[in-house]
């Protein structure tokens, strides 16, 4: 059984039509290839699908696209859709709502959401070859989740997101874990998320792939399981947006499944009208920079990535969130929003150390 895997899709203004057309030699060029040689195809939709206009309150971008985006999906060959992510719901409940019938009608299976913040965790299953193959799906905490009383995406949760993984690996054969979540544009996970992964890995996960950083960010094996700390956007054209060059660059994730699981990674490049198989040194450079990374996972130097990002001068609007967190609703809101995000506090931890990480030293 071989399943393909991407990350972050996103038909954008530069791409809409063509995924309205279901163009995907242009969208995805030589990945189409691919695609057609995998039994799953298995993405993470990352906006609404939806003509409806009510944007969420929030920061960052609210994200949608044409419903009829989803024959570029089809096309492609894509099997299966992850919607635990932090854009899902940018248009409320109807563009949520919206999203579900498209893919409901375009024969889309998908998963990572519910009716509320418990129905959200239903584990998904599907069967191929004899094996039956499970996946986990959640996300943090970025105005996307269920809540008791309303629909949403799936919020991570330490202790009922371990207990979800070990009830479905219970009753699969293969446990993948995608977690949508950890810090953008940085290579490197968290200490939070590096136990994470590992927490899932001996709950039952035989994968857990880390998803929204938009970069490819770092490989290890751990108990026998595969973690994937970032596989970089798979086909999101951010047009009027100044992107830093690690978006331009992603990883799919190939999962043969036999007795066992191997992994192979493609490197992928974008274009100017959706990505493409990276080629010739260019694919090598991006192998030889992810191999590095994942050298830096085993001697520990991950660590010392990880704290040269939070505390780069880039990072004072950390600082900032702290120190005008009363003067305005819109400060509030922004310090509240840094407290409800895993991501966000990760930094705040590293950049705010308490005196007991000195005593007695």
């Amino acid at each position: 059984m071989k399943l393909l895997i991407g990350a972050d899709t996103v038909p954008t203004s530069v791409t809409n039509d063509l995924f309205v057309k279901g163009d995907v030699k242009t969208l995805f060029g030589d990945i189409c290839n691919l695609a057609r040689e995998a039994d799953r195809v298995i993405i993470n939709l990352e906006c609404a699908l939806t003509r409806h206009d009510g944007k969420i309150k929030k920061f960052g971008p609210n994200i949608k696209c044409d419903p009829e985006c989803v024959n570029g999906l089809v096309q492609l060959g894509v099997t299966d859709v992850c919607l635990s992510n932090n854009h899902v719901f940018d248009y409320g409940v109807q563009g949520l709502r919206d999203t579900m019938a498209a893919l409901e009608g375009a024969g889309l299976p998908y998963t990572g959401i519910g009716e509320n913040d418990t129905d959200s965790r239903k584990p998904y299953f599907f069967e191929c070859e004899g094996k039956r193959v499970g996946i986990v799906n959640v996300c943090e905490h970025e105005y996307t989740y269920a809540l008791p009383n309303r629909i949403g995406a799936n919020p991570f949760d330490p202790f009922l997101t371990m207990q979800d993984i070990r009830e479905a690996k219970a009753v699969c054969d293969y446990l993948i874990c995608i977690y949508h979540g950890g810090k953008e544009y940085c290579r490197y996970p968290s200490p939070r998320l590096y136990n994470l992964a590992h927490e899932m890995v001996l709950c039952g996960a035989d994968v857990v792939l880390a998803q929204h950083s938009h970069c490819i960010g770092c490989y290890e094996q751990f108990e026998g399981a595969h973690i994937v700390y970032g596989q970089g956007n798979f086909n999101f054209v951010f047009a009027g947006y100044d992107c830093p060059d690690c978006w331009y660059t992603s990883l799919l994730v190939e999962l043969n499944i036999e007795d066992g699981i191997k992994i192979k990674f493609h490197p992928v490049v974008a274009t100017e009208q959706g990505c493409d198989l990276a080629r010739g040194a260019k694919a090598a450079e991006i192998i030889s920079e992810f191999e590095k990374r994942n050298e830096e996972l085993k001697c520990g130097k991950w660590r010392d990535g990880w704290h040269e990002f939070c505390t780069h001068p880039d990072r004072a609007y950390y600082h900032n969130r702290v120190v005008n967190a009363c003067t305005t609703e819109q400060d509030l809101q922004g310090f509240a929003h840094y407290l409800d995000c895993e991501a966000h506090t990760d930094v705040w931890r590293e950049l705010y150390p308490t005196w007991n990480t000195t005593n007695e030293l």
